[in-house]
């Protein structure tokens, strides 16, 4: 099988898997449906506000786990299969990322839920953390972000836009911090850190227009959104 044909299957997969709504899963084996309590949003922050916070952390850790495992195969294929293909490195390395923004897309946009999915932050973490080694550390770096600014402020959704705005100044300072021609070796890292951030602020662009005027919920508050956030 060529290699196009096999990076488009793993690309399909990557997304389907994706596309997964666990906080729905959640929520229906509760009785609940997320799209219509709270925020509206199937991600792990609106579960941990309607049914407590362990199963907030279980959507979390199946959302991110739905980035990485599918990633981290996707990447082992590619590598078996790239000298065959006559690919270069580089070129395995954007078909491998494109696995992994596949599975961002299935969870921000599945097919199962008419194209109206979460936020997309704990599953671009499990992308990260899939783009082994390249985007690892980067990946972890950002988390500590998102947990420092997040308790600091309260705002789950202020410390995933800083996290998301801090991505790809982390994935470019390392590669120039490593010296030599790793900058210009890492581009496709760092075309792929822009877009996740990107998708990221995108996707948090109500949650900016609430935090803005003032009206965005912080974590112990006992307010819920009553507005469905899209």
């Amino acid at each position: 099988m060529s290699g196009p044909a096999v990076v488009g299957i793993l690309a399909v997969a990557c997304y389907l898997i994706g596309s997964i709504p666990f906080g729905l899963v959640v929520g229906r084996c509760h009785g609940i449906d997320v799209r219509t309590a709270g925020s509206g949003n199937i991600g792990a922050t609106n579960v941990g506000r309607l049914l407590g916070r362990k199963w907030g952390i279980l959507v979390f850790v199946l959302d991110v786990l739905k980035g990485l495992v599918p990633t981290f195969v996707a990447g082992r294929f590619i590598a078996d299969g790239f000298g065959q293909w006559g690919w270069s490195a580089t070129a395995a390395n954007v078909g491998w990322l494109l696995c992994g923004v596949c599975c961002i897309l299935g969870h921000n946009f599945p097919i199962y839920l008419r194209f109206r999915g979460g936020k997309g932050v704990a599953t671009s973490l499990g992308v990260l953390l899939g783009v082994y080694p390249y985007l690892t550390v980067a990946g972890l770096l950002a988390a500590v972000i998102w947990a420092v600014v997040t308790l600091t402020t309260r705002y789950v959704s202020l410390g995933s836009i800083v996290a998301a705005g801090a991505l790809p100044v982390i994935v470019v300072v390392s590669a120039w911090l490593r010296g030599g021609d790793a900058l210009k070796a890492n581009l496709p890292m760092v075309g792929f850190a822009l877009l996740a951030c990107a998708l990221v602020i995108y996707r948090h662009r109500g949650n900016l227009a609430r935090l803005r005027a003032g009206t965005e919920n912080k974590i112990g508050s006992r307010k819920q959104a009553t507005s469905v956030e899209q």
